[in-house]
């Protein structure tokens, strides 16, 4: 693809200004631990929310909705629920709040306000370490593999893929490793609103060059429900014969099964609560818990609706302009060429600079907000706690530059020796988070559940992860979910039974800190002798239904840009009307009782 100078002088810019950023801000974010991870507690919940959602608006993962919008057309609105997506309305009804009444600085740190200090509490505190660290050497990775393939395709330079991802590497490096939490949000913002311009531009551009009755003419009967049966009755066969081996291959035939599984996984992942990655670093540097709920309520309502403004403009146009290339030629067809087709054959010179940077930006956002959310754990969870206690802020800073640099050395000599992004996302999602789900939802809703518990939880359900796509190479590996799930819970409740109760001290103070609901009737009991004020202010029952209410609210926002763009306008005004009817009511029954 060939750039025009205006093009590559706006990226060039882009990418210059956030060094400068980073530079400029770095003594701000170097007088402690606390302002280097935390942004000191002090940045405004609705920017730690934009920046959360510029961590997640990452190319790989558009370029991926990309394809699936135009195969499955509304029915692709339900697919990121494999993630799931839905997480950030746990999160923001009650998670997050529980999570930073903590007041702590890492998960790990976390860990001892719920297992105390025992030797059970120390083997959960260094497995969660462990987790955050290879979790943190696997994003870098996978940025590292997409970035270099993103720049080959649209720079002119006749450069291998590996190269130019060694030099935005270390572009990227230099603000984050100076300017730490500051300059990860404040550059994240600035990638966000770029990112948005570029998305609704393109929402835009294919509304003004894309007819109703053209994109009728080019899918098949069903493309435009949102609803679906027990099978994905769709038939490409006459309009484009190759997505129908897509769709085999996709193993989404049986949707009414696969949907059933991925709620299943969504909900025991999103009630485990945030991965000790940068979703969790956000939470933990809000000011107050209400204030970390208010954030998680941010990420979705400023995510969707531009993300698939360019998800559904980009597919549209692939639709109705690629496609009739795609069947005559008669060969398969790589979806993830939609978006550089559609870039370099309607968007016009300045807003390509300008979309580029963007894509730039969701990359390097998701690289940053990963390298800024791992060293914490290395410098704050065992230098200082096992090696040197009574360092000084200087000292514990500078190693935090030290431990930034090393895992962007170590993930990106992984990525050279990595195949394809998608070996890593499967790594990541398969094994690595796969049997995260028990012992976190455990460490929530049972009092009896202790740190030996919690670490034979994480490692059955680890092992569990990286063995099952050994044993059975052929199984989809949500479909394994159930089964890694099952000997993670195993491990969870053997680790738990087989040894003592952990200190009803601790767990007191934890109970009355956090104020959780599940099974703590013996924990309230001993609170409310000591202290017969207290009142446990949690309800289960509002909180699942907030949580109803949340995802379909979320939903909303999913499809209101689908239907803008495909100009199915009655449908889209009935998404409007769920939208504004599920704001009012989490205004009543979620955001008017927040407390801290």
């Amino acid at each position: 693809m060939n750039l025009e100078f205006i093009d590559i002088a706006i990226i060039v810019l882009y990418l210059g200004f956030t060094v400068f950023i980073g530079m400029y801000i770095s003594k701000k974010a170097s007088s402690n631990l606390d302002s280097y991870f935390l942004g000191g507690k002090t940045i405004p919940w609705w920017v730690l929310g934009v920046s959360n959602a510029s961590g997640m608006f990452d190319i790989t993962g558009t370029m991926w909705l990309v394809s699936m919008c135009f195969v499955y057309g509304l029915k692709s609105a339900w697919l990121p629920w494999i993630w799931p997506t839905f997480n950030q309305i746990f999160l923001m009804i009650y998670l997050s709040a529980w999570m930073r009444r903590s007041d702590v600085m890492t998960g790990a740190e976390w860990l001892k306000t719920r297992f105390g200090a025992g030797k059970g509490a120390a083997l959960s505190h260094q497995v969660v370490v462990i987790f955050a660290v290879i979790s943190a050497i696997g994003f870098i990775s996978y940025a590292f593999k997409g970035i270099g393939g993103f720049a080959a395709i649209f720079f002119p330079w006749d450069i291998p893929p590996n190269y130019y991802a060694v030099i935005i590497f270390t572009i990227t490096t230099i603000y984050i490793v100076k300017g730490g939490m500051y300059s990860v949000v404040f550059t994240e913002v600035l990638q966000f609103l770029i990112m948005t311009i570029a998305a609704v531009a393109i929402g835009i551009i294919a509304m003004n060059e894309v007819t109703a009755g053209q994109i009728s003419a080019v899918v098949p009967e069903g493309w435009k429900d949102l609803f679906f049966g027990w099978r994905m009755d769709l038939n490409w066969t006459g309009i484009i014969d190759s997505v129908n081996l897509k769709m085999e291959q996709d193993g989404f035939t049986l949707f009414g099964y696969f949907f059933m599984m991925m709620l299943f996984k969504g909900v025991m992942s999103s009630m485990a609560g945030p991965v000790p990655n940068y979703d969790m670093q956000r939470i933990l540097a809000t000011k107050s818990p209400s204030d970390a709920a208010k954030m998680s309520g941010v990420v979705s309502l400023v995510m969707f609706i531009p993300r698939y403004m360019m998800v559904t403009g980009l597919s549209v146009l692939a639709l109705v302009y690629l496609g009739p290339k795609i069947q005559a030629s008669g060969e398969v067809f790589d979806f993830e060429l939609i978006l550089p087709y559609a870039i370099n054959n309607f968007i016009p010179v300045g807003l390509t600079g300008l979309l580029i940077a963007g894509l730039l930006a969701a990359f390097m956002s998701t690289f940053a907000a990963s390298v800024n959310a791992a060293p914490v754990y290395l410098v704050n969870d065992i230098y200082k706690r096992y090696i040197n206690p009574d360092g000084s802020d200087k000292l514990y800073v500078r190693l935090s530059y030290l431990v930034s640099f090393l895992l962007v050395v170590i993930g990106t000599l992984f990525g050279f020796f990595i195949d394809s992004i998608n070996a890593i996302m499967q790594w990541i999602f398969g094994a690595l988070f796969g049997g995260y789900a028990a012992s976190n939802l455990l460490k929530w809703h049972w009092w009896r559940f202790n740190g030996y518990g919690y670490f034979w939880g994480m490692i059955s359900g680890l092992v569990a992860s990286l063995l099952m796509p050994v044993i059975f190479p052929d199984l989809q590996p949500l479909y394994a979910f159930p089964f890694i799930f099952i000997f993670a819970m195993i491990g969870s409740l053997a680790g738990t039974l087989l040894t003592p109760p952990d200190d009803e001290n601790v767990l007191a103070e934890f109970y009355k800190k956090v104020r959780p609901w599940g099974f703590w009737k013996p924990i309230h009991k001993k609170v409310v002798q000591n202290d017969p004020s207290f009142v446990n202010d949690a309800h289960a029952g509002r909180d699942a239904l907030n949580i109803i209410v949340g995802t379909i609210w979320q939903l909303s926002m999913v499809i209101i840009p689908i239907y803008m763009v495909i100009k199915e306008f009655d449908y889209m005004w009935m998404a409007v009307g769920v939208f504004i009817l599920g704001s009012i009511l989490l205004k009543k029954f979620w955001y008017d009782r927040l407390t801290d």
